[in-house]
Formats: C-alpha cells, sequence, structure tokens
C-alpha cells in the first residue's frame, strides 16, 4: 500500500482528496495537515510514502515545508499541488526537491496515477513544466554549479540518458530515440541518478541545467 499524507489548508480539499484516494486499493491515507509545519510534524510522525504538498498554506507553505522535509534526509516524496500554474512554483518546487507538481483540477484517476507515479521514485513533470522550467533557467542566468565533477563519473551513455531526461523525455521515448531496449534504459536512468546522488528525474533535469550538461534552447 502507498502511504499518503495530505497537507492542504482547505478542508473540503482534504477530504476530496481523501475519499479520491481512498477508493484505490493500493492506496491508503494515513494523515492530514493544514499547514507547512504541520505538515512536517505528521510526516516525521507517520513517515508517508507520498506528500501531496499544497503551495499556499499559513504558518509555512508548501515550499518551505518541503525544503526542510527533504533536507531532513525524510524518504517521503513529494507531490506539489495547487490551483495556480505559475513558473516560479514550478522552479522553486523541483529544487526544493519535490518529485512532480500537480494542478488540483486534474481528474481523481490523474491525481491517483500522479502518487502511484511519484512512489515509484519517478518524477511526474509534464513537458510543458518542463518547457517552463528551461524558461525559467535562461532568465535567471549561469548559476553556481552543484558537484559538476560528479558528471565525470557517468559513462557516455549515462550522459546521454541524463541529457534526454533533461528533456523530459521518458524511458520509452528514451528507448526509441536511442534505439535500446526499454529496460536498458531504465538501467542507465537508475544508475546515473546513483552516481550522481539524485533522488529522482526531477531532480536530474534541475542537475542537468545547473551544471551546464544541457543549456536552455538546445
Amino acid at each position: 500500500m502507498i502511504r499518503v499524507l495530505i497537507a492542504d489548508d482547505q478542508g473540503m480539499v482534504r477530504t476530496g482528496f481523501t475519499v479520491f484516494l481512498s477508493a484505490q486499493p493500493d492506496i491508503v491515507v494515513v494523515g492530514e495537515a493544514a499547514d507547512g509545519r504541520e505538515a512536517l510534524q505528521r510526516a516525521a510522525e507517520l513517515t508517508p510514502d507520498v506528500v501531496l504538498m499544497d503551495v499556499r498554506m499559513p504558518v509555512m507553505d508548501g515550499l518551505d515545508a518541503t525544503r526542510r522535509l527533504l533536507s531532513s534526509g525524510s524518504e517521503s516524496k513529494v507531490l506539489i499541488l495547487t490551483t495556480f500554474d505559475l513558473d516560479d512554483y514550478v522552479y522553486e518546487a523541483l529544487r526544493a526537491g519535490a518529485s512532480g507538481f500537480l494542478l488540483k483540477d486534474a481528474s481523481a484517476a490523474q491525481l491517483a496515477e500522479a502518487v502511484r507515479v511519484v512512489a515509484a521514485g519517478d518524477a511526474l513533470i509534464s513537458p510543458g513544466v518542463t518547457r517552463r522550467l528551461i524558461r525559467e533557467f535562461a532568465r535567471l542566468g549561469p548559476r553556481p554549479a552543484p558537484a559538476a565533477a560528479r558528471l565525470s563519473e557517468l559513462t557516455e551513455r549515462e550522459s546521454e540518458v541524463l541529457a534526454l531526461v533533461a528533456q523530459a523525455l521518458s524511458n520509452q521515448e528514451i528507448a526509441r530515440k536511442l534505439v535500446l531496449a526499454e529496460q536498458t534504459v531504465k538501467t542507465h536512468v537508475g544508475r546515473m541518478l546513483m552516481k550522481l546522488g539524485l533522488r529522482d528525474r526531477a531532480q536530474a533535469i534541475v542537475y542537468a541545467y545547473e551544471t551546464g550538461l544541457v543549456r536552455p534552447g538546445e
């Protein structure tokens, strides 16, 4: 069972999400929180697999809560939820370590599938979100590169796969582009993440741009 914590300041939203997700045979909602600080407390107590984190909350917003939760060493994955499809939220959420970004008007089926994707260790980032992220990198200009030396630990194929992951391509799409078996691509992705010390594909996208492996417009 995938254990989920729902953090949102609107009680009706929490109730709705709980009803949607509890109807799934492989998902259980283990708790709720009404603000970012309570989300941190509940996450520490309940150790959920996935935290559905609203952006705009009182006391502590979802981005700050995500940053604190993941920097504490928590194994929970964070799926950011918001009614606002804004560039700054996308960029900051992914840099904070979130594994995905989903609008609140997503259907019940999309919400459940998003939880499954994130729980499995994959990133939930649509091509549209990635395009906005790239525009944000272009707007901000060069940033201090994080441990770019680790790139030298990758094989040529792993570097190639990382560059394609940064374009938000799925394993299936990468397999077609490189003429490889999908399982082989999955293996390359796993090794690449391990060597770079990255949590998931979301972090890989940010890493690829911040190290200069991929540049906006390429």
